[in-house]
């Protein structure tokens, strides 16, 4: 092998340094924008549950607007309507841990709500008999609902 001069190691310990500093950034870098996309898939689905929560404001002080929503139901009980306002607001806290926004604690703290709520209130009757959650939820939260929450609670 040839004898390499000092000036010609620094030379490539300088290349060396330079390209791995470069892979240091680009891995940041990437996990960076990981977060940004997050951020903004949150930000979205916090603005699209805002819509739903003051269309549900609505529909609690006036049940016959459901209408707009659904022709064969002309209105409904102001129990159903804030059942289904209580399911929208049980569906974001969800999609909220499935984006990891929430922490493990505050996840449990959730858990124990929804579990309380089917458990001594009557949503979960109205899941079961009335709010036909396969038109109104998406399957992943109806999944959780009907595997872990009703199942625990067995309404």
């Amino acid at each position: 092998m040839a004898d390499l001069s000092v000036s010609e190691l620094i030379s490539l310990a300088e290349a060396v340094g330079i390209i791995s500093t470069l892979f240091v950034i680009f891995y940041f870098s990437r996990k960076g924008v990981k977060a940004v996309s997050v951020d903004i898939e949150t930000k979205v689905l916090n603005d699209l549950d805002e819509k739903i929560h003051g269309m549900a404001e609505m529909l609690v002080e006036r049940p016959e607007l459901v209408k707009v929503l659904n022709k064969s139901q002309s209105s409904l009980s102001p129990d159903l309507v804030f059942a289904y306002y209580i399911l929208y607001a049980c569906a974001h806290a969800f999609h909220m841990r499935q984006r990891k926004v929430l922490s493990d604690n505050e996840w449990a703290g959730w858990l124990r709500w929804m579990k309380s709520a089917f458990d001594g209130g009557t949503v979960g009757e109205y899941w079961v008999k009335s709010i036909q959650p396969e038109k109104w939820f998406d399957p992943a939260f109806q999944d959780f609902i009907d595997n872990e929450i009703i199942k625990v609670n067995k309404v």
